[in-house]
């Protein structure tokens, strides 16, 4: 970096008085600008000492305004005599000033990178800044809302404000005098620098389709749950705040705002915004992966309107339509996933009836599917609207009904379809209860799938809202239906061997016939349904206690009007009414030795899912 220290005055010229004035006046500015330059640019100074810090910020501003004031007496000393030699000295210390502000700009953009980083912007300039007033595709009260609420999570204090003020007074005096270009450069430089840096702390890789199609599922999976937070972070903190520091800095002119930030910006927002698009395209797409591309397309539709705000300007055009087209592509994706499930539960062809008549593995799996499908309801709602379906299966008459038809209750798109694919597999349900040789126990089998079913849909705040209350109530009468149908079937023979008002007493010989007959029929249904299993306990308790409320009275009715009959010729009364209710009460839990189904495992039987694993957003998984 050159020094212009002028030893004496150029020769004068006999000119006019006006001529010397200007001439004067560029003289004085020079003088000025030099005694600048020679302090801070002499081997003398001191490597620890600038112009733009703490204890010389006055005399910098003095120098900023002695170069525009410089710059303006050569303008009108030009005018008047474009020749004078006083031009000459003068254009040469400008390039010298031009060079000790350059290289005090890199110096504070290096020096406080920490202070400067994209999270710790601050944004005390942003009421004055043209970007609060840049107009968007939002209105301008929720523009402004959007940066007020992100304001203090910028803010910062100490020295960095200082910083941010001596970059923006050099740019405006490097730009007012005509070397944006040179003041630019060094800002691209070093900011693109540090949005490299940050995006690849962020563990932002760039990846091309043929690179993201070749990878594993494993391998995919590990790189969206990296880019979930990662998106967050870059258009939160990073990409608003570069946002921010380009419009603080070149606030004297939005065209450089524009140029620097996009150059900056859009090559890193690129990367980013292009892997969710690459990765829906993957060939392997399977209803299980369906969560994770929800994720991805949940996070960025909730940052898209930041994410138009941030990236308003033309030259941004390509990073809001990377965004679009993504958004697309993830939704083309959830879409196919969808109706690849519906499909495999079409396609389920399992016959092995569930032991006991426990909840088929194929209900589980499609209720959970739908029950972590419904947290996502936003991003559904978008995606699943104006979506043509085809209708699953003819219902049988016995689930059906008269109800009407999915599409004729719910308005919802996502209501209609939820509502469809459970018809679906409660259709499928009723096939698996066929292969049951015992009618009591198909029903039995029907009752258990219908309250799982009711349960997931009472218990998931999703779920309920999009099927409402009238749904459940419908459903959970239909399940009482079912259950009313098996204790007629199953305890039919018991409830019958005893007379329907035992209230006169009759022969002894009569009396110990028919409770023979009662402890035989007793004995029977209770042996036979040793291993049939009610996993859910409110189903199981109300079983119970209708049983018990319709057995207990009758035989003890008809023990206490006839227990001295029944005591004679050796008699053996096995079932007594008190052994009635602990009998009961043992019923209904699995046989113990006979591999019984748990409540908490998926049941016997093969099916859709049997051996899936459904993960839903956070790594939950069923």
């Amino acid at each position: 970096m050159g020094k212009h220290l002028f030893r004496s005055s150029p020769p004068q010229e006999k000119q006019p008085a006006h001529m010397t004035l200007a001439e004067s006046a560029v003289q004085e500015c020079m003088s000025k600008i030099n005694t600048v330059i020679s302090k801070w640019t002499s081997p003398s100074a001191s490597s620890d000492a600038h112009l733009f810090s703490t204890n010389s910020r006055r005399e910098a501003e003095e120098f900023a305004e002695a170069v525009r004031h410089l710059h303006s007496t050569m303008h009108r000393l030009a005018a008047v005599n474009s020749s004078s030699e006083k031009l000459v000295y003068a254009q040469n210390l400008m390039q010298s000033a031009m060079n000790l502000l350059e290289s005090e700009f890199h110096r504070v953009l290096m020096e406080n990178r920490q202070y400067l980083d994209p999270e710790c912007v601050s944004v005390r300039s942003y009421r004055s800044s043209r970007f609060a007033s840049t107009p968007t595709s939002v209105s301008d009260s929720e523009d402004e809302t959007f940066y007020e609420e992100n304001a203090e999570e910028h803010r910062f204090s100490g020295g960095d404000s200082d910083a941010m003020d001596d970059l923006k007074m050099i740019a405006d005096c490097m730009i007012s005098t005509g070397y944006a270009k040179e003041c630019v450069k060094v800002y691209k430089t070093v900011r693109r620098s540090i949005v490299d840096e940050t995006l690849h702390g962020l563990a932002v890789e760039r990846f091309t389709l043929h690179q993201v199609q070749k990878m594993d599922w494993d391998t995919l999976e590990s790189k969206i749950r990296t880019w979930l937070p990662a998106v967050k972070l870059a258009v939160r903190s990073l990409f608003f705040g570069e946002r921010l520091l380009a419009d603080h800095v070149f606030s004297s002119s939005l065209n450089i705002v524009e140029s620097s930030f996009t150059d900056i910006t859009q090559e890193g927002a690129l990367t980013l915004f292009t892997f969710p698009e690459n990765a829906a395209k993957i060939k392997k797409l399977s209803p299980e992966k369906m969560f994770r591309f929800l994720d991805m397309y949940e996070s960025l539709a909730s940052l898209f309107v930041e994410i138009e705000s941030i990236f308003y300007f033309d030259s941004a055009a390509a990073v809001r339509a990377q965004v679009i087209n993504s958004l697309a592509k993830l939704g083309d994706a959830a879409r196919l996933m969808m109706t690849d499930f519906e499909s495999a539960i079409r396609k389920e062809t399992s016959r092995t009836p569930v032991v006991g008549g426990g909840v088929h593995p194929l209900t589980r799996y499609v209720m959970n599917y739908l029950s972590f499908l419904a947290d996502y309801d936003e991003s559904i709602a978008v995606i699943f609207e104006n979506w043509q379906m085809t209708s699953p299966s003819p219902s049988p008459e016995s689930l059906a009904g008269d109800d009407a038809r999915p599409e004729e209750l719910y308005s919802s798109p996502v209501s209609v379809r939820i509502a469809w694919v459970i018809l679906l597999t409660l259709c499928k349900i009723d096939g698996k209860a066929q292969p049951y040789k015992d009618v009591a126990l198909s029903y039995l089998f029907l009752a258990n799938n219908l309250q799982y079913v009711v349960v997931k849909v009472r218990s998931s705040s999703g779920l309920k809202v999009l099927l409402g209350e009238d749904w459940v109530v419908r459903h959970e009468g239909k399940v009482k239906q079912y259950a009313e149908k098996f204790q007629k079937l199953a305890w039919g023979k018991v409830l019958t061997s005893l007379p329907e008002y035992p209230k006169e007493e009759i022969a002894p010989e009569e009396a110990r016939e028919l409770f023979g007959r009662f402890n035989d029929e007793f004995e029977a249904a209770y042996r036979r349904q040793m291993s049939w299993v009610v996993p859910d306990p409110k189903l199981r308790d109300w079983i119970k206690i209708s049983l018990s409320g319709k057995l207990a009275p009758v035989c003890s009715e008809f023990y206490e009007v006839n227990r001295f009959g029944l005591g004679g010729d050796g008699f053996n009364v096995r079932y007594t009414p008190e052994d009635i209710g602990n009998y009961l009460s043992d019923l209904y839990f699995g046989s113990r030795g006979s591999g019984s189904v748990s409540t908490k495992g998926s049941g016997s039987g093969s099916g859709t899912g049997s051996s899936t694993t459904v993960k839903s957003r956070g790594g939950r998984s069923h």
